[in-house]
């Protein structure tokens, strides 16, 4: 068994208003799904990917509205990474940020900016062969688009404690220094270590809350029984209405799940409807009413785009 690299990145806002902005009118990925945190249904779950919602290109939040800006510190991932096809690409991304009033920070070979509440993301070229993961904007060429997760970054303060799980465990590959690859027949990801900062992490709006890794269906009961046999402690199965996790934490503190791919975003809408309504698992349809009462009004993003099609390039 191996694993499809990053599967979802799972976040926390205090605005999903600003969120679903930033998420889609500038980085121009889709809303594919508006539901609820199944554990408080009371709190928005927002998946932002591709066109089609595939694993590998799905960064989702949890709103809390109000929520004080948290921190990333010790056992925490830091800075999320995507892909991009060129270094033209870098170029018009960097230019695009900053007009929207986003201090950008440039590196020889990337680009790095932080969201609304502080999310720190970084834009890197795209080294793989891995399918490009894109999602339709009208004011982003095809060419220059985000193409799905690169890595994250996380702190740690010993990075060797989490070799013997990633290496033994899940079958990461050394990919530099405290850096391990991921990667099945499709996709692969990253993780890399850096040293904490001396302040202590604070969980709260702008922090991510866990990083999902790829499996599929057929062999997702089986790494339930790789974890037991590794002794590494975790939920069971635990069923996500568009996937099913497994969630532990990794012995620098990040909390990993391993999530399948399926049945996916399309089990209770057709692509061209993704995102569009408020989609609750089964067991709270019953309360969709006082659930929906308390959620954040959204607009939607695509609306006034007609018949909208990819830009040219």
């Amino acid at each position: 068994m191996r694993l499809e690299g990053i599967h979802h990145v799972t976040c926390i806002t205090g605005d999903a208003r600003r969120n679903l902005d930033f998420y889609t009118r500038v980085l121009g990925l889709r809303l594919v799904a508006k539901s609820v945190n199944q554990d408080d249904p009371t709190v928005y779950h927002l998946f932002y990917s591709d066109e089609e919602g595939h694993p590998g290109g799905d960064i989702t939040f949890f709103e809390y509205p109000g929520s004080r800006r948290g921190r990333a510190g010790a056992g925490m991932v830091h800075t999320v990474l995507w892909r991009v096809g060129t270094p033209a690409a870098l170029e018009f991304w960097a230019s695009r940020i900053a007009a929207d009033g986003i201090p950008v920070e440039r590196g020889e070979a990337r680009v790095a900016f932080h969201d609304p509440e502080g999310l720190r993301h970084a834009l890197v070229v795209d080294a793989t062969h891995d399918e490009p993961l894109i999602a339709i904007h009208p004011e982003i060429p095809r060419d220059v688009a985000l193409r799905g997760f690169d890595s994250v970054r996380a702190y740690s303060s010993d990075p060797e404690r989490s070799r013997p799980v990633l290496e033994e465990t899940l079958g990461a590959r050394p990919a530099g220094d405290a850096t391990w690859e991921l990667r099945g027949s499709r996709r692969g990801g990253t993780i890399a270590y850096d040293s904490p900062p001396v302040e202590r992490g604070i969980p709260g709006a702008g922090t991510v809350h866990h990083v999902a890794w790829g499996a599929t269906v057929a062999d997702h009961p089986g790494w339930l029984a790789r974890l037991q046999e590794h002794g590494v402690h975790s939920t069971p199965v635990i069923d996500r209405h568009y996937f099913h996790s497994i969630y532990f934490r990794e012995p620098s503190g990040v909390l990993f799940e391993i999530a399948d791919d399926g049945p996916g975003f399309t089990v209770d809408s057709p692509v061209e409807a993704l995102g569009t309504r408020i989609i609750l698992p089964p067991q709270f349809e019953a309360y969709r009413t006082q659930i929906e009462a308390r959620l954040t009004p959204l607009p939607d993003p695509r609306a006034g785009w007609g018949q909208a099609t990819p830009s040219p390039g």
